[in-house]
């Protein structure tokens, strides 16, 4: 017979701390891999090697071409939405006109027929008829207000009656953002960027591979290096040569060129997975039952 155990006691009403961590219920926790993590010299649109790199002042990289392609792409839809919302505007008032003056023909119809005695008396025996002296049921004459009762009515199980919801276009944005970040992004706002790559091919094992070094103090840019851009003329530097450098001599430190402490964008980057830099790498899933259940990811969550 087992021993009275957290691992082996089954018989209890409830789940044991064991058996829902076997069942994966609740909130289980991974910390991201290498391979999970976008390296720094990757564009963030599409993945790969950027190509004539680009960034944005928050420090994201893009490809030039994959930004531009971006960027006009919201411009075409903002203005296909802009479009759309200035045509349900004008809707929406002519929509309000013809409602004043359907409400301005029923005062004024409801005036006529109280001052010139339109509205026919009736006594009991006739008690089942209609105020214009037509039955009902029976009637084939419909008057203006059975028309709007008609027009109005919402009777889900009348095909020509079943009411529709209103789709409301909401006001687009005035600028373009930036696809990695929701701070607004201009073309203009966005600088190239020089890496210095590795000249020695003892390093390289192919030709495609490309490895990028600090141009001052020569190591080899990782994803656990923080690094650093010069919006005025683009050269990469690690963040300790930059911050170390470059306040003090107030120039770049390849081309001489004058800078100042606000042209210095720190590049954004993933980092590894045993190295977070101030980044949360741990993804996080939510489940009622675990994935042999049957009911699956109920809550996804992660952060990367």
């Amino acid at each position: 017979m087992p021993q009275r155990h957290s691992k082996n006691n089954n018989d209890l009403a409830f789940f044991t701390y064991d058996e829902k961590r076997k069942l994966g219920y609740g909130t289980q926790r991974e910390r991201l891999g290498r391979d999970s993590i976008k390296p720094f010299d990757a564009c963030c649109l599409c993945l790969k090697p950027f190509i004539d790199p680009m960034s944005c002042q928050k420090g994201h990289v893009f490809c030039k071409e994959c930004i531009l392609e971006c960027l006009l792409s919201q411009k075409k839809d903002i203005h296909r939405k802009q479009v759309a919302h200035n045509s349900q505007q004008k809707q929406d008032k002519e929509d309000e006109e013809e409602k004043l003056r359907q409400q301005k023909a029923r005062e004024l119809e409801a005036f006529d027929q109280q001052n010139h005695g339109a509205v026919p008396h009736y006594n009991d025996r006739n008690q089942d008829r209609d105020k214009n002296g037509f039955h009902g049921a029976n009637s084939v004459k419909v008057t203006s207000y059975e028309e709007e009762a008609l027009r109005t009515m919402k009777a889900f199980w009348l095909p020509s009656a079943t009411p529709e919801a209103p789709v409301k276009v909401a006001a687009p944005p005035e600028c373009t953002t930036c696809p990695e970040g929701s701070e607004k992004l201009k073309l203009k706002s966005l600088f190239p960027i020089h890496f210095t790559e590795d000249t020695n091919d003892e390093k390289k094992s192919t030709p495609l591979d490309k490895t990028f070094i600090c141009p001052s103090c020569k190591v080899t840019l990782t994803n656990t290096l923080s690094l650093v851009a010069l919006s005025s003329c683009g050269h990469v530097f690690c963040k300790k040569c930059a911050d170390k450098f470059i306040p003090v001599d107030k120039v770049c430190l390849v081309c001489n060129k004058g800078c100042k402490e606000r042209n210095l964008v720190n590049l954004k980057k993933g980092g590894t997975g045993f190295a977070g830099h101030d980044d949360d790498l741990e993804a996080k899933d939510f489940k009622h039952l675990g994935s042999g259940s049957g009911l699956g990811l109920v809550r996804p969550a992660a952060k990367t």
